[in-house]
């Protein structure tokens, strides 16, 4: 999520504001072609490029999938994406995944901003469900400050270390 990051769209996204970033919630059909395009430009960037990672970004959970992302007027890429997948997809619980922001928002607010939404939204579809998340595991205390704990030890997911978290359901 917080790789350095290079690309055409950099220095297109600076200076911004949090007020100048305009979030949106939609499920795959509401993705315009065009928005769905930048989406997966961002997600290879940061993931792909990025992280030097190789690996399935189509894995036909997108279709399933609430998707969020910060856009900013007249820059292609979002500045931050994530997607939610609905419980029983992959996990039993709700779960997020693809978390990314790209090098001009980072050290922003923006990735924590995006997931406190994120939560704010599970909790709104559904209450009183835990959330799960393959976190790399460099990110775990960044998540932790979001409720959620390990379940487990680290793993390798495409020569990444991981950790399952789950941030438990409201009492």
């Amino acid at each position: 999520m917080n790789a350095p990051a290079a690309g055409p769209d950099s220095d297109d996204a600076a200076p911004f504001t949090a007020a100048s970033l305009r979030w949106r919630w939609c499920r795959f059909g509401e993705l315009s072609v065009t928005e769905l395009q930048n989406i997966y430009a961002a997600r290879q960037q940061v993931f792909a490029v990025e992280q030097q990672c190789i690996y399935v970004d189509a894995d036909g959970y997108d279709e399933a999938a609430h998707h969020l992302a910060a856009w900013l007027p007249a820059h292609r890429m979002p500045l931050a994406y994530a997607r939610l997948l609905d419980p029983g997809q992959k996990y039993p619980e709700p779960s997020i995944g693809r978390v990314l922001t790209i090098e001009p928002a980072r050290g922003h607010g923006v990735g924590r901003d995006l997931v406190g939404r994120i939560v704010a939204h599970c909790a709104e579809v559904w209450p009183q469900r835990a959330i799960r998340i393959s976190a790399q595991s460099r990110l775990e205390r960044f998540y932790a400050g979001f409720g959620f704990v390990p379940t487990g030890p680290p793993y390798l997911e495409d020569g990444i270390p991981h950790t399952e978290m789950l941030r438990r359901a409201p009492a």
